[in-house]
């Protein structure tokens, strides 16, 4: 087999070929699917062993020290002897992987054979192709988690583990110092323990991604930004923990810890740095210093991780193989999403060159992967599915007049995009507004004329003088709202998206199977743009399948904003990204069987190919980074010799040939996205009774093409969506 090794002496590193391990009694032999680089501790290591004799005896004084008292017992000449053998010898890297169980030792009956599995150590999850891995270094990977992200179980396990050292309680606010791997997954953790979070890290990009999962405000630790905002979340009292995630040999982060911790605070050793603590600071302060022990209760004790010998849990409540279950479940139950750690993803015969790139800096990243050949995790091709409908709609009464519609929140999209084109339309009544806060639902009525404003929503979805609902609501509440209101028997117009996972989809078509309802239409304005739909017909028919090209420049989230909350309310492409699927399918009238997404490191842009059933393609390119004066959404459609351009639901153009149409005028003028047509369709069915503007098929093809993005970009393969025969 394959294993990535190095050389302390000579700071050679290789991909080596080295005797398979046996499957001992008492663990599992694992073959590793994805491993991860640790791009502080195994950098370090890297980089020491490319540093001189001297070099490598001042980083590491700890050894010296034992180096001298070996010559005091040894003598000189055995002692040399002893530390260039030890020095001349390839040293393993890595201590966190997934893989699949391929055999079991006697005494091993939690895990069978094929059994997905996450491991930990840094004797037995090495970058390897097979390891040995005994029970307590392992657990088994929840169902539904892609293997690349149970490659993070010890790093997520080291950051947990320094968490609970903090003790963190609800409403209390932190410093994380350093938002590298640890730094940022020991962010998120905070988060999702009702903590508020200020980082400090002089990468900027790393302030900004720390900021997008979570941290209320980031900042270069040597600027007055980190102060200020510690000041303003806390009254000036100073932070109630510091995480000290950094390494170096900087002793800013200790200083630091003491100058921004309030008095009794908590101050927690992560990572590995100077840790020269200003004695006055730390004692007028009475501050807590912890230290956090690696994965947990259990690390370096051989009883517990070679010979399986478990502490009880009534006495030892989180041990290493606990807090690796642990985080696993966290990620797979989405409170904490390590997708936007994932800087690159290199292939494991690729380990040098990876290893190269990191020390040299031109591979700048969070977390590194590699990933194996020739596994059964990585050769099942994933696959999301596209459930069909196949129910037997109840008769369609139509509505009197006016149509009575009921809202179910009145947030910025609602009362901009939507309530605008409803207020005062002939043959509409805005019969009711329904909001968590009594305030805001007030105000909705205030503005649009809402016959009754309430918190009550039972109480509107019982009202059988309501036609439709509305749900403009967080993404996180949508499926659960619209199958609700499919259930009391109501049209529903719910804003994008319709689900953020294949379960919700699931119980919003259970509820269209139970009720016999199926009067559904999804917030997807696009196909309805005027402008759009004009430059459609000019295009005219095709015979040929077409290359369709989406630009969308999406630019950068406010802070604060709650699209942040990718945990709880999915990524901004979830939230959106059906709006651009479900243009491609209609432009090209099909639903995709296909979905491969690729991300870049370091933000959230990303590009997704969808493939259609004649061969066509659609590319779409959701880009954050682009610049504020650039158009946001450009489209090019080309197919037969033609070609249709759309820019931004202002101009549009189709050729032909040599011909050159324009539709619609040359001169900017207002964007019409499609959004009045868009109700005008959905409240004529509601009051004649017609079909949908959208067939509920095609709803669901879309949305579940959106959630394959996210499977996609986990497993770095095209995902097929398979359909429901």
């Amino acid at each position: 087999m394959k294993q990535v090794v190095q050389n302390y002496k000579s700071g050679e590193l290789t991909v080596l070929d080295v005797p398979a391990p046996g499957c001992k009694p008492g663990g599992v032999l694992v073959r590793t699917a994805f491993s991860l680089i640790s791009t502080g501790t195994e950098l370090m290591k890297v980089s020491e062993a490319g540093m001189s004799m001297l070099g490598k005896a001042r980083s590491r004084p700890d050894q010296v020290a034992k180096v001298v008292q070996s010559v005091a017992t040894n003598g000189v000449p055995a002692t040399y002897r002893k530390v260039m053998g030890k020095l001349d010898s390839y040293t393993p890297l890595g201590y966190s992987l997934c893989g699949v169980v391929e055999e079991v030792g006697a005494g091993i009956d939690d895990v069978k054979a094929g059994d997905l599995v996450a491991c930990a150590g840094n004797e037995h999850a090495l970058h390897a192709e097979l390891n040995w891995v005994p029970k307590n270094l392992y657990t088994p990977v929840p169902d539904g988690l892609a293997p690349r992200q149970a490659a993070f179980g010890t790093v997520g396990s080291i950051a947990l583990q320094g968490v609970r050292q903090g003790e963190p309680r609800l409403g209390e606010v932190a410093l994380v110092v350093g938002l590298g791997l640890i730094g940022q997954l020991t962010v998120q953790l905070l988060v999702a323990s009702g903590v508020r979070v200020v980082g400090a890290d002089p990468d900027p990009v790393r302030c900004e991604l720390a900021e997008r999962l979570g941290a209320a405000a980031c900042g270069d630790p040597g600027s007055a930004a980190v102060e200020s905002a510690v000041a303003e979340l806390t009254g000036g009292h100073g932070v109630d923990q510091v995480y000290l995630a950094a390494g170096g040999g900087s002793n800013q982060p200790v200083e630091l810890a003491a100058r921004l911790s309030r008095d009794r605070g908590r101050v927690v050793d992560i990572g590995k740095c100077s840790l020269d603590l200003p004695w006055n600071a730390y004692y007028e302060k009475e501050l807590d210093v912890r230290f956090s022990r690696s994965y947990g209760p259990g690390r370096y004790d051989p009883e517990y991780e070679l010979e399986g010998r478990d502490y009880p849990i009534g006495y030892v409540r989180w041990t290493e193989r606990r807090n690796l279950a642990c985080f696993l479940d966290l990620v797979a139950r989405g409170h904490v999403d390590v997708e936007p750690l994932v800087s690159h993803v290199a292939d494991f015969d690729d380990a040098v060159e990876t290893y190269q790139g990191l020390k040299d800096g031109e591979l700048k990243a969070v977390a590194v992967l590699f990933r194996y050949p020739g596994q059964g995790v990585e050769a099942a091709a994933p696959a999301v599915a596209v459930p069909a409908v196949s129910v037997k709609p109840r008769p369609v009464r139509a509505a009197t007049t006016p149509v009575r519609l009921a809202f179910v929140g009145a947030g910025n999209y609602a009362t901009s995009m939507l309530l605008p084109h409803l207020a005062g339309r002939d043959g509409v009544e805005l019969s009711a507004v329904v909001t968590t806060t009594a305030l805001s639902a007030a105000n909705a009525q205030r503005k649009f004329g809402f016959a009754a404003a309430t918190t009550d929503l039972d109480a509107v979805l019982g009202d059988d003088s309501v036609d439709a609902v509305f749900v403009v609501t967080r993404h996180s509440s949508h499926a659960e709202l619209t199958r609700r209101a499919l259930l009391a028997g109501k049209a529903v117009f719910v804003e994008k998206p319709l689900a953020l996972t294949e379960g919700e989809l699931g119980g919003v078509l259970a509820a269209v199977e139970e009720s016999g309802n199926d009067r559904l239409q999804v917030g997807f304005n696009r196909r309805f743009a005027p402008l759009l739909r004009e430059a459609k017909e000019r295009f005219g028919l095709r015979s040929g399948p077409a290359n369709l090209r989406y630009l969308v420049n999406a630019g950068r989230l406010a802070h604060g904003s709650w699209y942040l909350r990718q945990g709880a309310e999915g990524s901004r492409f979830a939230g959106e990204g059906g709006h651009f699927i479900d243009t491609a399918s209609w432009l090209l009238e099909a639903d995709p069987v296909s979905v491969y997404a690729v991300a870049p490191s370091g933000n959230e842009d990303l590009h997704v190919v969808l493939r259609y059933p004649d061969g066509s393609t659609a590319t779409i390119s959701y880009v954050t980074t682009g610049p504020s004066g650039f158009p946001k959404e450009t489209l090019d459609l080309v197919a037969d010799g033609k070609a249709l351009r759309l820019d931004d639901f202002v101009r549009a153009s189709v050729y032909d040939g040599r011909r050159r149409q324009w539709v619609g005028s040359r001169l900017p003028k207002a964007r019409d996205k499609g959004q009045n047509a868009e109700l005008a369709a959905f409240v004529r069915a509601v009051r004649t009774g017609g079909p949908m503007p959208v067939p509920l098929q095609s709803l669901v093809a879309t949305t579940a093409a959106t959630l394959a993005v996210h499977t996609g970009l986990a497993s770095g393969a095209p995902v097929t969506l398979e359909r429901a025969r």
